[in-house]
């Protein structure tokens, strides 16, 4: 491939960035972090960027230096004179707070769309969003990739008989419903409710999982408990099977523990989050995202 920009990373994605660069053709570009005794930081690039197309690529999980250092990347583009500036968001951190779910609360995700606006960016490259309507927040063109290639060709080659899709709550039926279309695949509902983040109070199977392989299908895991708890009442109900897919690995907490000492045979995530690997699970897989990402960018390069 040629050379159509420059790549820079923030410093927890460099993981991913090395590998985004190494599909694209090209090596990260220098960037100096100068740190204050109180924890402040500052990014310099350690090159010209002036009149250059400039991808800077970084999750935004919490803590909130991982978004901060992003923004701080982008303003000393704009400041460098760098001609556009596109952000490459693998996880876009705080997007489930894509709603007003009681009284006098936020909604997170548009705040961190204007953030980013106001920053310089020109556009914003991201993988699997919480929710599709995230989109709508942006007043800059945000293009939303999908990560269910990855995952489909995975699927095909377990080759699995008597095939279940399931999705962990009534927000994820359409993402089941397209990977069972792909897979030809029968369609079951894990229908939950919780009165606070994370605490699951009731969960139901909607659907017959009897006999069955069964992959759960989601778009991030964090503390696991959905997945874990859903992955128990299927084996109670008699599934032959259970294993999940989920883009972004969160995993917080106790979660690969869990996972670990649970009934799910596999978890299948891919790299948008470095894992922690002093805790790593033999359960888990990771699938490689950075080609698709690099792909995408090399195609829509403005030289």
């Amino acid at each position: 491939m040629n050379k159509k920009a420059i790549l820079f990373s923030t410093r927890k994605s460099l993981h991913l960035s090395k590998e985004i660069a190494h599909y694209y053709g090209d090596i990260l570009g220098k960037i100096n972090f100068l740190e204050f005794s109180d924890g402040e930081y500052e990014p310099s690039f350690e090159q010209s960027v002036r009149g250059a197309s400039v991808f800077l690529i970084g999750s935004t999980m919490p803590p909130a230096d991982n978004l901060m250092e992003l923004l701080l990347m982008c303003d000393a583009a704009k400041r460098a004179y760098a001609r556009n500036i596109t952000l490459v968001i693998p996880y876009f951190g705080w997007g489930r707070q894509d709603r007003k779910e009681k009284n006098r609360a936020p909604i997170g995700a548009k705040l961190v769309s204007n953030l980013i606006t106001a920053s310089g960016a020109t556009r914003v490259i991201t993988m699997d969003l919480h929710a599709d309507q995230i989109q709508g927040f942006f007043e800059i063109p945000l293009e939303n990739l999908d990560a269910s290639t990855l995952f489909i060709e995975y699927i095909k080659q377990l080759k699995l008989d008597c095939l279940t899709i399931a999705s962990p709550d009534m927000g994820g039926v359409k993402r089941a419903r397209s990977y069972a279309g792909y897979l030809n695949a029968d369609v079951v509902i894990c229908y939950k409710e919780r009165k606070k983040a994370n605490n699951i109070d009731l969960m139901n199977i909607i659907g017959n999982v009897k006999n069955k392989n069964v992959i759960i299908v989601d778009d991030l895991v964090d503390t696991a408990d959905t997945i874990l708890i859903a992955s128990n009442l299927m084996k109670e109900q008699g599934a032959k099977s259970i294993r999940a897919i989920a883009t972004h690995p969160i995993l917080s907490g106790y979660a690969y523990e869990k996972i670990e000492n649970s009934s799910l045979q596999e978890l299948v995530v891919t790299n948008t989050i470095k894992l922690n690997y002093k805790k790593f699970s033999k359960k888990i897989t990771i699938l490689n995202c950075a080609k698709i990402f690099a792909q995408f960018m090399f195609k829509n390069s403005k030289i």
